[in-house]
């Protein structure tokens, strides 16, 4: 009898915690949010009227109604005049998990000084998750340093073809065998950075915003320089020319569309497998990041290239 008593009781228990189970199994799980990116680098910096960079990997318990950001004034702080900024992305609606990847500029009317940065995941059984973060917001001319391309100019066959924002002959393209060089000069840097100017294939879909995101698989080099040490605020240029000396102290280097190696530091890499060159459109464009205030730029055009 006892025998009996025992084995009921254990299946009782059994039974109960099955129970337990399916009750933990049927209660939706929360929103997630990962891979979360605020400001090129993570580094939680804005400028007024400057682009701004937000990047967040969200996964539903349900499915997605809205994703919201919210830059609010933060306890404590003051400010010169009352600001704040709410944006709402609904294209995400049904969803049960999104790649966030948004870039939009800082109001011309934001005022500087420290705020909180809030996520919002809004799920259609009406949950919400709220994710708060911090961003210090400047104007341009009180950011630590603000990069900006003075200078973006391409020469192919030692003639201009890009200027600064416009090709010179509309439609014009690059052929296999055409002689390349570039000219890029970063405004307003001091202290430590590094510069790429990269070919791309379009087709990749790989424009990279950040050095660290640079797939060297997919890009091939045309020129990596850097700056260490700079107490002023300055150009930093691909090409560089000593007015007291009257002399060329660094030349923008040559590169031969079709070429079988790139012009990466140290070693170049090889343009092929891949990345091997191909008739198609191409991103040409700077890639910069300032180590000492974690602070990046990026500029892309596109130029057809033909290989056959």
């Amino acid at each position: 009898m006892k025998t009996k008593k025992t084995l009921l009781a254990i299946l009782l228990l059994i039974s109960i915690i099955s129970a337990c189970k399916k009750d933990d199994n049927s209660k939706p799980k929360s929103a997630t949010i990962e891979n979360l990116e605020i400001g090129l680098n993570n580094n939680e910096i804005g400028i007024i009227g400057k682009d701004f960079h937000f990047n967040a990997d969200v996964l539903a318990g349900d499915k997605l109604e809205t994703i919201e950001v919210k830059i609010l004034p933060k306890s404590g702080e003051t400010y010169l005049k009352p600001w704040n900024f709410e944006i709402v992305w609904d294209q995400y609606k049904g969803a049960k998990n999104a790649n966030v990847h948004k870039h939009f500029s800082i109001p011309n009317d934001a005022a500087e000084g420290k705020y909180d940065f809030v996520i919002i995941v809004n799920e259609q059984d009406g949950r919400k998750l709220e994710v708060k973060k911090s961003i210090t917001i400047y104007s341009e001319a009180n950011a630590p340093v603000n990069p900006t391309a003075s200078i973006f100019n391409v020469f192919a066959n030692n003639a201009r073809f890009y200027r600064n924002g416009n090709f010179i002959i509309n439609g014009s393209k690059l052929k296999k065998g055409d002689l390349i060089n570039a000219q890029v000069t970063i405004s307003s840097v001091q202290g430590d950075g590094k510069m790429y100017l990269l070919f791309i294939n379009k087709k990749f879909n790989h424009r990279p915003e950040s050095i660290d995101k640079i797939d060297f698989t997919k890009a091939i080099v045309y020129d990596v320089v850097e700056h260490k040490g700079w107490t002023k605020t300055d150009f930093f240029s691909n090409s560089t020319f000593d007015l007291v000396t009257n002399t060329t102290t660094r030349n923008w280097p040559n590169m031969t569309i079709g070429s079988t190696q790139d012009n990466n530091l140290p070693t170049p890499n090889a343009v092929s497998g891949t990345k091997n060159w191909e008739t198609g459109t191409y991103y040409f464009g700077v890639v910069y990041k300032n180590s000492t205030y974690n602070i990046s730029f990026y500029q892309y055009i596109e130029i057809p290239i033909e290989i056959n």
